[in-house]
């Protein structure tokens, strides 16, 4: 199956559904996954799926949307690696599997766009602000639920931007030209999510990310 096959981007309806979760999605995030090398249960949240399509290829499913058996692993590189050396996927599924030899660049690349879209759909749900002052004003009046900072940036200002505003969760991984580019102004180093529902979710991909990341993350910036 070839990469473009996954599922990737965001929509405005999950923009939607992450900011009001029905009860059927509280169920499912409450629902333990067991990691098939580690046998360490674990949120989906912060974990990978993988599904074997019909040609016998493994598949990373980001959304966990994909129809098939789901094979959950946790999101570490070593534990990937250690399923993709150790025939773990073929032992699972119990049929022949054919692994790409870029299937760890499928997942980071594919968590760090979804990191992107997550800002763009906070954003264009008037949940997200760039710019110095006006992420400071909101660290101020405690309505951040994460900071992004870009990759570029310094940590003398970001020391500065988070000063008295206690231990926010920052987002490093991202360039000053991906936010430029979400947010339509030049040279975004400095941005917040309010708090929520997509604050949430940009930092569990953001921890997925930080897992299975080996490369810089300026590998996957925009060109």
């Amino acid at each position: 199956m070839h990469e473009n096959n996954i599922p990737v981007h965001l929509s405005e309806e999950t923009a939607k559904n992450e900011a009001r979760p029905s009860q059927k999605k509280k169920r499912q995030e409450e629902a333990q996954r067991r990691c098939v090398v580690t046998r360490v249960e674990g949120c989906p949240e912060e974990m990978v799926r993988f599904v074997i399509s019909p040609e016998g290829f493994v598949v990373p499913d980001l959304d966990k949307s994909l129809p098939g058996r789901g094979i959950w692993l946790s999101a570490q590189r070593n534990v990937i690696e250690q399923a993709c050396t150790r025939s773990v996927f073929a032992r699972v599924s119990g049929r022949r599997v054919s692994v790409p030899s870029d299937l760890l660049l499928q997942i980071e690349s594919g968590l760090y766009r979804r990191m992107v879209d997550l800002v763009g759909l906070a954003r264009r749900a008037g949940q997200a602000v760039s710019g110095f002052v006006k992420v400071r004003d909101w660290v101020i009046q405690k309505r951040v639920g994460v900071i992004l900072h870009a990759s570029e940036g310094s940590q003398e200002e970001l020391e500065r931007l988070l000063s008295g505003g206690g231990h926010l969760p920052v987002i490093r991984e991202l360039t000053s030209l991906d936010l430029s580019g979400v947010f339509g102004r030049d040279r975004v180093v400095n941005g917040a999510l309010a708090v929520g529902r997509l604050a949430t979710r940009l930092r569990q991909e953001g921890r997925r990310f930080a897992g299975v990341s080996q490369m810089s993350y300026r590998h996957f910036a925009s060109k």
